[in-house]
């Protein structure tokens, strides 16, 4: 691997590129983007193992951008394709590249599901340079004729290990066999074993491999914890951490019990909302720009949901329910320390979870620290920052606020199953132009 570049302007990008980096205030890269962008502008196929906040968004995005320099889009035939599994990652991923897009003259473009396939199907036929996608969507989109990947010169794989924990990976195959055998492919995964090792063998050719991350959750910045807690007592030592100062994401196994949590945080005072699969896109897109905005300060979300999430300053990752295995330990710890941020990630437990819970940490390569808790304990104070709710139950959104759907004037719509929980002020982001003015992320 080659000595990390100080600065993007050694790395060979156009001078729009730079220019909109400076203004953006991002001036040195991060190891991942100076080991891979002058290999990936080479031309080289290339594999990188790197966690979340990382800075790999920009790594590949930037050398996407900087092959695309100067060329023009056919109409329905995009020229370059990131893809990625969640709809709230392509969404994340566009608010990093359709900046940057833009100032280079680009066309950038998200598809993805539960947003209006004929407003898709439009921006394809004015033509695309570079397109975000979910698998699925895409699939659509080819299947109908509003999308032909055969002048796909570049493709980029964003987290390729959850694409195949999602069971996405006939379908990027598929997608794959579509575009020129002769393209360049990226791919960038935290785990580059099983059937993402396979997905290598096959599809990319004589990859330049850079790894900047373990396969374990052992980051020097995060701390971890468990907290071994009586099932009475469970629920108020969630709400006492839920309430702590700075942003929190509470991890549960299904979206019926994300939404049971958020609203008994709501009951006693917490600034929670829920998000999971249940939700539409529009409610999704809400209750993520009110956690990023502060609107809300506690998010609860299942494992799926979660996947999507890539916000910065998150500072506690909770496990209210205990991760199924040792790589969803590490995509749930991943949400917090990013970027060389400090973070803690505690997890909940009873006294018969407690040997599960051993194997679990031993394979995800951690070491709590366990201390067993009451609500109100000053250890919770101090490990987590723990304080006591309000008490005051938190009125529902009004005015310039729509949670599940609602109205722009503040009214709610009458509808079923809408989810009374979190602020959802943010309102569903619009792809309508490559540009956004959104303060850069760097993953």
């Amino acid at each position: 691997m080659s000595r990390p570049a100080a600065s993007f302007d050694t790395l060979g990008l156009p001078p729009k590129l730079l220019s909109a980096l400076r203004d953006a205030g991002i001036t040195e890269p991060f190891p991942i983007q100076s080991a891979t962008i002058p290999d990936a502008l080479a031309g080289r196929d290339v594999l990188g193992r790197a966690q979340t906040g990382s800075g790999k968004t920009l790594a590949f995005g930037l050398a996407l951008l900087t092959r695309l320099n100067g060329g023009t889009a056919q109409p329905r035939r995009p020229r370059a394709l990131v893809l990625v599994p969640t709809r709230e990652l392509a969404m994340q991923v566009a608010d990093v590249l359709m900046p940057l897009a833009k100032a280079s003259g680009l066309w950038c473009r998200t598809v993805v599901g539960g947003m209006s396939f004929v407003r898709q199907a439009d921006a394809l036929k004015r033509g695309v340079d570079l397109l975000i996608a979910t698998p699925g969507r895409l699939s659509d989109h080819v299947r109908q004729g509003t999308c032909t990947l055969s002048d796909v010169g570049f493709v980029a794989l964003d987290e390729a290990d959850q694409m195949a924990d999602m069971g996405f990976l006939p379908q990027v195959r598929e997608i794959l066999d579509l575009t020129p055998k002769t393209g360049q492919r990226l791919l960038f995964s935290a785990t580059l074993d099983g059937a993402v090792g396979q997905l290598v063998r096959q599809y990319l050719v004589d990859p330049v491999e850079h790894s900047v991350a373990p396969a374990t959750a052992s980051v020097d910045t995060m701390d971890h914890h468990v907290f071994s807690v009586t099932k009475v007592d469970k629920q108020a030592v969630a709400a006492e951490i839920a309430a702590r100062t700075g942003r929190t994401i509470l991890f549960v196994r299904t979206k019926h019990h994300a939404d049971r949590v958020a609203k008994q945080l709501r009951q006693v005072g917490v600034a929670a909302a829920s998000l999971h699969g249940g939700k539409t896109q529009g409610q999704r897109n809400r209750v993520l720009a009110d956690f990023k905005d502060g609107r809300s300060n506690a998010l609860v979300a299942t494992d799926v949901a979660a996947r999507g999430i890539h916000v910065d300053d998150v500072s506690l990752v909770l496990h209210v329910d205990p991760p199924n295995d040792s790589k969803d330990y590490l995509h749930r710890a991943g949400r917090t320390a990013r970027a060389g941020a400090d973070g803690t990630v505690v997890t909940l437990i009873t006294p018969d979870q407690r040997r599960t819970m051993r194997r679990l940490t031993d394979q995800a390569g951690v070491k709590p620290t366990t201390t067993q808790v009451r609500p109100g304990d000053a250890e919770l104070a101090r490990i987590a920052g723990a304080r006591q709710p309000s008490g005051e139950p938190l009125a529902e959104p009004q005015s310039g606020s729509r949670p599940g759907g609602g109205r722009p004037d503040g009214r709610r719509r009458p509808q079923q199953g809408a989810a009374p929980y979190g602020r959802q002020g943010g309102g569903a982001r619009r792809r309508t132009s490559p540009s956004g003015g959104r303060r850069q992320r760097r993953d």
